[in-house]
């Protein structure tokens, strides 16, 4: 069985202030080309379908012609979960008539006992869908005290649906949270966090028994210990901390004996997100004019006068503006090392300065602090 999986679409994001529906038309266009191409039996799409729990007509409509061409046109059928990001009650409105036309709904805890079974020719694989659902709305559905974090939540889940787990067929499962094995997760600054205090994390290990696992709610694209449970991530870079993420849609090719094998297909923008880095003037004189979303981090030192309107002439959709971090990681190891209260005030204003400024005092800069220092003295004496 061949799966297309994907995650996150966001649709009717806006970023610093914009609409980005334009882009993610132009996208879903080209995502429908690998659907072409690539066939598949179904497409699995891991949540936050949507970026609000109430999205914009443009966000629903585009939303609708994309579900409609893949459906319809192509025949392909489409599993697709509540993220996050998106409203239970709107997005699975009519599942029960969509469903007959091979578009598959999960957004509520009640949807998870009937597993969605397809067939290839080689037999039936089951797929096992967890909505987004916080430990509190598990832990009301079930009147279970017990349930405090995510894990518990998905425990319990996993519990209810065990007796179809263990039957000896190719198992798939889909769920749109926290998943963390050994490694570091990659994770940017678009992604809402779940929870405080690391309640939100699940363990790998949940989904030993599946086949393969597809994630949701991380917008790089990554595996989580094993090549088999993995993050399609985000089709779009939805902020720039993902300025160096390539996305993309995993496929994925399920053979009679459950054996996976992925590959990553890359997907063309209309618009990068990039980021940009130099003095203001370096910037406009240097930099080749682009309609990607920019970042500029500046490196100049003191006041800039409407730096953001002389770079538009070379980035016409920068969209933030930053000066170069003022806090490095060694002014800040070397300040937490110091004792304050035993330092002269000059010390520590040229402490303050290296902190600020990057750098030392300029040249001539202590003689006038001493002379300075000197006549404050002098008037404390005097008063």
């Amino acid at each position: 069985m061949k799966i297309i999986h994907t995650s996150d679409w966001h649709i009717g994001k806006l970023v610093h202030g914009l609409h980005m529906t334009e882009d993610q038309r132009y996208i879903l266009k080209e995502f429908v080309e690998v659907v072409k191409s690539e066939n598949p039996d179904v497409i699995v799409i891991s949540g936050d379908i949507y970026d609000r729990s109430v999205p914009p007509t443009e966000a629903i409509k585009l939303l609708d012609s994309v579900l409609a061409e893949i459906l319809i046109d192509l025949k392909v059928k489409i599993i697709l979960l509540a993220g996050n990001h998106d409203n239970p009650e709107r997005l699975g409105f009519a599942s029960k008539i969509l469903k007959d036309q091979g578009l598959y709904i999960v957004s509520k805890i009640k949807d998870i006992y009937n597993p969605i079974v397809l067939n290839d020719e080689h037999g039936e694989v089951y797929f096992f869908v967890f909505p987004y659902a916080d430990p509190s709305t598990v832990r009301s559905h079930y009147e279970d005290n017990q349930i405090k974090t995510h894990q518990d939540a998905l425990a319990k889940l996993l519990d209810e649906v065990s007796k179809e787990i263990d039957i000896a067929k190719r198992k798939v499962a889909i769920y749109h949270g926290y998943v963390r094995g050994v490694e570091e997760l990659e994770m940017s600054d678009s992604e809402r966090p779940l929870s405080l205090g690391g309640t939100d994390i699940v363990n790998v290990d949940m989904f030993s028994k599946f086949n393969y696992t597809a994630l949701g709610h991380l917008h790089g694209a990554q595996k989580i210990k094993h090549e088999n449970i993995r993050y399609a991530g985000s089709l779009l870079k939805y902020s720039f901390s993902e300025h160096l993420q390539k996305k993309s849609v995993s496929i994925v090719e399920l053979d009679q004996f459950g054996n996976t094998d992925i590959k990553l297909v890359q997907l063309k923008t209309l618009r990068d997100m990039r980021r940009v880095k130099g003095s203001l003037e370096n910037l406009i004189k240097h930099g080749e004019e682009s309609d990607d979303y920019i970042e500029a981090i500046l490196t100049d030192q003191g006041e800039i006068i409407d730096a953001i309107g002389k770079l538009r002439a070379v980035y016409p959709n920068i969209l933030s503006l930053e000066r170069e971090s003022l806090f490095e990681i060694e002014a800040r190891q070397t300040s937490a090392n110091k004792d304050f209260k035993s330092m002269h005030p000059i010390e520590l204003f040229e402490d303050f300065y290296q902190n600020i400024m990057g750098n030392d005092l300029p040249e001539g800069s202590q003689d006038y602090l001493t002379d300075l220092w000197k006549d404050i003295e002098i008037e404390k004496r005097q008063s």
